[in-house]
């Protein structure tokens, strides 16, 4: 085992330094010196069979070489595995697993290489004492939706404990070692105080040691301890975790039912993902609640020394009178109306209109393919509210916003990022230098806006409608059928996704459009605010570039920041 910084692992991938050691396993931060791209670097140990009863009879060097050689076959599938899971999993909660580059097997043991994920291991966090219950829960969230799409494809991780996650001061949060178990009846190999009680008895667990072993992690989050302390010792630390009892937790708040209820000794009586989901959402939602309650009045003083109330901005734009719906619908209801093909196409093409489309991104880490067009064609037009009357308020039926360079709505924002707040009451983080290119809206209060900047081509829709149904899912797959008619070399690219979003219902879906250098991918993201209103948030970009660490960066910006009109 390689175990020095400075080190080559296989003449290629330079180890800098150690991010984490634990039993079976070490994580070094380092660099591709073909490439010069900063990777993770990940030892593990993986499960060698044991040998055959003649192989035992035949003399130590026998059984030497026999090791050897079931060392080298059991690194061999641990690497198909790997591999497998990679594939699997990139297509099905793409930017959340680490992608896998490389794969070095050794005898008895595997090198993964990956892309390095945003922020640092878990581990790191809970080095600093315990976390606040809502930071808590959104990382658990972020965890149990990379599971459920996981198990949904039949992959459980197995392995699962702070080490293999990883998550920034945004909140986003990425999962890697998946493909390192051999099997759901697999002997837990590391992390052993994050495994479960079924595991610690050698009888694997699946899904559900997957479930415990989140709610350890979000026991040790929020009470600034393991639930169960490692020993020292693999098997001293698994006899703890199949008998000694698990103290309550204190600091948990709301949190505990879940924490309690994933911690429960035979797995049967865990709860589900789906009670687990709302547990976490129902707090991350009152949290978004209180953060955007209105304040006290916005005063100042008048001439006469009188405060009155500032009647600039006292009402919020995008909503109508009393908070009045229209029933017309505009992206669900008997019929997708052509306000859809519209919007579909532009938040597919990323087109901005006079603009520009050509150049490289400045802010991705290699060099972007020309964006281009999609080949020109008959386009529905969609109703457009009359002048004056758009959700904006704006007269000239154009919305205006301004960037403000604070972290705004997502807190600290990444270099070369502004918080753009807008005219029709949702603020969100963008690249610097980009605006509204274009805006459609509709007389039922719906409006899309696109932002980009001439020479990016990269662009962000941001989509507001009035008329969904209860079923995000629902509302991508109705959608689908008009991205597919009006989109050139429309593909999606997995499933859509439940997801939750800030506490909301959400699902995500991706798809390709274009063709050749100018072929892009768009990762759209709707969620419900509530009273059938919901946004979708459409990231499109080249296709070469996407899923880089720069596209990621920019993509979490975006997600993390993003906050709605209030009211």
């Amino acid at each position: 085992m390689h175990d020095s910084a400075g080190e080559l692992v296989a003449g290629r991938y330079l180890l800098l330094d150690v991010v984490l050691r634990e039993e079976g396993r070490t994580c070094w931060l380092g660099q591709d010196s073909a490439l010069r791209r900063p990777v993770v670097l990940t030892w593990s140990r993986v499960a060698a069979p044991a040998p055959a009863a003649e192989e035992s009879a035949a003399g130590s060097e026998a059984s030497a070489s026999g090791d050897r050689l079931r060392g080298e076959t059991a690194a061999g599938r641990a690497a198909d595995r790997i591999l497998r899971a990679a594939r699997v999993l990139g297509a099905a909660c793409p930017g959340r697993v680490a992608a896998v580059l490389d794969v070095i097997e050794e005898p008895g043991s595997v090198w993964t290489v990956t892309e390095r994920p945003p922020g640092a291991p878990l581990t790191d966090l809970l080095s600093g004492g315990p976390v606040a219950h809502v930071r808590a829960a959104r990382v658990g969230l972020g965890v149990l939706d990379v599971l459920a799409a996981a198990h949904g494809e039949g992959l459980p991780h197995g392995e699962l404990g702070p080490g293999q996650v990883w998550t920034d001061e945004f909140g986003t949060v990425t999962v890697t070692g998946f493909g390192q178990a051999e099997s759901a009846d697999a002997p837990r190999l590391t992390a052993p105080a994050y495994a479960s009680p079924e595991q610690a008895r050698g009888e694997g667990g699946a899904a559900a040691a997957d479930l415990w072993a989140l709610g350890a992690m979000m026991y040790a989050m929020t009470e600034g301890r393991p639930a169960v302390r490692d020993r020292g010792r693999l098997d001293a630390t698994l006899r703890a975790v199949d008998r000694l009892p698990i103290r309550a937790p204190l600091r948990a708040g709301p949190l505990a039912p879940a924490v309690q209820g994933l911690l429960r000794w035979d797995p049967v009586e865990r709860i589900p993902e789906t009670v687990v989901r709302e547990s976490l959402a129902r707090i991350l939602r009152q949290d978004l609640e209180e953060a955007e309650a209105p304040g006290p009045p916005n005063v100042f003083c008048g001439p006469g020394g009188d405060v009155t109330e500032r009647q600039a901005g006292a009402r919020r734009v995008g909503h109508a009178p009393g908070g009045r719906l229209s029933a017309r619908p505009v992206l669900l209801g008997g019929a997708l109306v052509a306000t859809v093909a519209v919007l579909a196409v532009l938040a597919v093409t990323g087109g901005l209109p006079g603009g520009d489309t050509t150049g490289a991104s400045a802010a991705t880490s290699a060099p972007s393919r020309s964006a281009g067009a999609l080949p020109p064609g008959p386009v529905p037009t969609a109703p457009v509210a009359p002048s004056g009357s758009t959700p904006s308020g704006s007269p000239s039926g154009s919305p205006s916003g301004s960037p403000s360079p604070s972290g705004g709505a997502g807190g600290k924002l990444p270099d070369g990022f502004v918080t753009y707040r807008a005219a029709q009451g949702f603020s969100v983080a963008l690249p610097r230098g980009w605006k509204p290119v274009d805006t459609q809206a509709s007389g039922d209060l719906s409006y899309r806006v696109t932002f980009g900047a001439s020479g990016d081509p990269r662009t962000l829709a941001v989509t507001y409608s009035t008329q969904l149904g209860p079923d995000p899912v629902a509302v991508w797959s109705d959608l689908e059928p008009a991205l597919r008619a009006a989109t050139a070399g429309y593909r999606r690219v997995g499933a859509i996704r439940a997801v939750t979003y800030r506490g909301m219902k959400g699902a995500d879906m991706e798809w390709y459009s274009g063709s050749g250098d100018e072929r892009l991918r768009t990762f759209g993201r709707g969620f419900l605010v509530g009273g059938h209103r919901g946004f979708s948030l459409r990231w499109t970009t080249p296709a070469v570039d996407r899923g880089t660490t720069a596209d990621r960066r920019a993509l979490d910006a975006v997600l993390t920041s993003f906050r709605p009109p209030a009211g």
